[in-house]
């Protein structure tokens, strides 16, 4: 591969590295069904909408997934190694183009980091929120036993 290609593709995944959004991709389908028919703005739970919500949710996961990951991601690598800082390693380039290439993937690493800790916290959230839907006198009860 030549360097022109080769530092084209790492800007890309690099920024493709960076968007981290909502969590992580197997828990946030339950943030956003639960969001999208819940709350003030949320819409009639009829047959019709949640399956039509399942259905958006579904396809966009195929879509990222087939997308991004398969069709991107799975053509770089360093001697078989991935990930965000296999990925920087990889660059070659100018100082200054380099430079603010590894600050990215930093910050994509910081994101991911980020998105690692945070996860857990809300899934458990989450989950003891749902105890609440059955038993709606645990309400008080939510914030100690997530804590």
């Amino acid at each position: 591969m030549d360097t022109s290609k080769s530092s084209k593709l790492a800007v890309g995944l690099t920024v493709g590295a960076i968007g981290v959004v909502f969590g992580d991709i197997g828990t946030s389908p339950l943030y956003a069904l639960r969001e999208s028919l819940a709350g003030e703005h949320g819409l009639a739970t009829t047959e019709a909408n949640v399956l039509g919500v399942l259905s958006l949710m579904f396809w966009s996961l195929v879509i990222v997934i087939s997308i991004k990951y398969i069709g991107i991601v799975m053509r770089a690598d360093n001697d078989g190694e991935g990930g965000i800082l296999a990925l920087t390693a990889l660059l070659k380039g100018p100082i200054r183009t380099r430079r603010t290439l590894i600050v990215l993937g930093l910050f994509g690493t910081a994101l991911l980091y980020g998105d690692g800790m945070i996860t857990p916290a809300i899934s458990v959230l989450s989950a003891v929120e749902g105890i609440e839907i059955a038993a709606p006198s645990v309400h008080n009860l939510v914030i100690p036993i997530t804590v």
